[in-house]
């Protein structure tokens, strides 16, 4: 336990069941503290051991909020390995993807940890092939969810995010759509799937940000294989919706 008594009362309002209580106090406050460096390198490390036990929390939005704090801490530069694979693990299997509750507030499981492993792309931390798999793998999990409140452009922004890296060469970036693709080999007539509406919103959405200027914080980043993925994210739509588009012949 943290010496720092306001510090522990704020990692222990982050699993509230009162939304005002942990979106709109407990996280708003950590995260300027975070930010503004008022918490030391002890005390930073046991708020990231407090948000990886929280990721077993019996509460949705309990453990939803831990990676979006891991990503803060992320984003000023603290990293454990082990944060990737433990995060990854609750992501893949989380089972509550509601963005946003009436009486519960945000639980946005599916945004947090997608932040969490697009700021680790973008600060050069982990395993890339890792971070792809891990985004990649939640969206084809079968669901019954179909995502409401911007889930699929955050999680294209991680994808997109990861993609900047130097480390990052041509198999790499384009491994993970091997995921999507099998996803959209099953396809079959009738209704179509959550899983598989989440999938193609998040390619599309992928798809316009690899054609512009990708952001990062609000500066601009460099994608190194941008047009390479856009281009297979194309050919993938393309057997989506083939009655409503096609590649235009160069």
């Amino acid at each position: 336990m943290t010496t720092d008594t306001a510090l522990d009362r704020l990692v222990n309002d982050l699993a509230s069941a009162d939304p005002v209580v942990r979106d709109e106090g407990a996280y708003v406050a950590l995260s300027r503290l975070l930010l503004d460096g008022g918490v030391n390198d002890d005390d930073r490390a046991w708020v990231a051991e407090a948000m990886l036990d929280r990721l077993e929390h019996e509460r949705a939005e309990a453990r939803s909020f831990a990676p979006l704090v891991l990503a803060l801490l992320v984003n000023i530069g603290d990293f454990d390995e082990s944060w990737v694979s433990s995060v990854a693990r609750w992501y893949i299997h989380e089972d509550d993807l509601r963005g946003h509750d009436e009486q519960v507030g945000w639980v946005h499981a599916v945004a947090h940890g997608a932040d969490f492993f697009g700021e680790c792309g973008a600060a050069g931390f982990g395993d890339a092939h890792e971070l792809l798999e891990a985004l990649a793998r939640r969206l084809v999990v079968h669901t019954r969810m179909v995502w409401r409140d911007q889930e699929d452009d955050r999680v294209a922004c991680a994808l997109a995010l990861v993609l900047t890296r130097d480390d990052v060469d041509e198999v790499t970036a384009l491994s993970w759509l091997a995921h999507v693709r099998s996803l959209f080999e099953t396809g079959a007539h009738g209704p179509v799937p959550a899983e598989v509406s989440n999938t193609m919103r998040t390619l599309r959405s992928l798809h316009v940000a690899l054609g512009e200027q990708v952001l990062h914080d609000g500066r601009p980043v460099v994608v190194p294989h941008a047009d390479v993925v856009r281009h297979a994210v194309r050919d993938l739509l393309s057997g989506i919706t083939p009655w409503f588009w096609r590649t235009r012949s160069t």
